[in-house]
């Protein structure tokens, strides 16, 4: 086994509980160092019973790292407020005063508040955007650096979905943030295709179905029926490591499923072990297929403009 410095390091953003917290329990079982980063703390040596419900509040970034380091791992908890670039900037920082490198970003950090324009407050939409799109630019500018340290060798990971038009329905408020996640993962990708950076791929990953967290949990207290068509947080892990190996020109820039990449580039064709409830097929709450965002003239790059060289001063 790698000693610590020698493991490759991954920073999990929003890894307290749920579909985050198995991300950092699976990096740290393929021989990652994982920093286990959220805003929710306590003393994990005090939790009963442990390990607590994954989904309850009981479940924080110092829990998921005992559950690690207990299970054999290395897992550094650091707390971290998205909302701040001063808090993202200070978590970066710390993670590499403790491994001096970083390796993987996966930014799983997200509110939600699905209503229509009228019933979405300003307030819920301030605190979408300050959390999902900003806190995910925020951590990508603040990791940059250290990708760069590494000769530009590394993967980021975007909760966010594939664009389409019907994912606005009903959410317009979230879905602004998320598709704008989804924006970032295609404008960097080109950034690192265009600058020569072979190294670098980021890539988005979203939910087939319906995945067990504490999101979902306030559908099933309310519907216990609603579980039928869950599946653990498990297939996203398994994806986004999948996603991590794959090789850097078929993920960079990519927007895909869970499902569809496991089954496309992984060769898997049953997922009924991922169903929370045995025996249940859990229902696709995703298109079957999306529409392409290229155009004709794709590669037609125009006139380039860089306004770091025609505002230096502003900088």
């Amino acid at each position: 086994m790698a000693t610590v410095r020698e493991k490759r390091v991954a920073l999990v953003v929003g890894a307290s509980r749920g579909i985050g917290r198995q991300i950092a329990i699976d990096l740290a079982k393929n021989d990652y160092s994982v920093i286990v980063a959220a805003k929710t703390t306590s003393d994990a040596t005090r939790c009963s019973p442990f390990p607590p419900d994954p989904n309850s509040s009981a479940s924080t970034i110092n829990t998921v790292a005992r559950e690690i380091t207990e299970a054999g791992g290395e897992a550094t908890a650091i707390a971290v407020d998205t909302r701040s670039y001063e808090s993202v900037q200070e978590m970066v920082d710390e993670t590499i005063r403790r491994y001096q490198k970083l390796d993987v970003l996966v930014y799983n950090s997200g509110a939600i508040w699905w209503a229509s324009v009228e019933k979405s407050p300003m307030k819920r939409f301030q605190l979408m955007q300050k959390i999902n799109p900003e806190g995910l630019y925020g951590s990508i500018q603040a990791c940059l650096p250290q990708f760069k340290a590494n000769g530009w060798n590394g993967r980021i990971i975007v909760v966010s979905p594939p664009i389409y038009s019907r994912f606005f329905r009903g959410k317009t408020a979230y879905a602004m943030g998320k598709v704008g996640m989804s924006v970032l993962t295609k404008g960097l990708a080109m950034d690192f295709e265009r600058e020569g950076k072979t190294g670098m791929a980021i890539t988005s990953i979203w939910p087939a179905t319906g995945i067990e967290s504490a999101a979902t949990a306030q559908v099933t207290a309310r519907d216990p029926a609603e579980t039928k068509d869950l599946r653990s947080p498990k297939i996203f892990s398994d994806a986004i490591l999948a996603m991590i190996r794959t090789p850097v020109p078929v993920v960079n820039g990519l927007l895909d499923l869970d499902e569809d990449f496991l089954r496309q580039h992984c060769g898997i064709t049953d997922f009924s072990k991922y169903s929370l409830v045995p025996g249940a097929n859990p229902r696709r709450i995703m298109p079957k297929q999306f529409s392409t965002l290229e155009v004709e003239e794709q590669n037609d790059q125009g006139k380039r403009v860089d306004s770091t060289q025609i505002r230096k001063a502003k900088l």
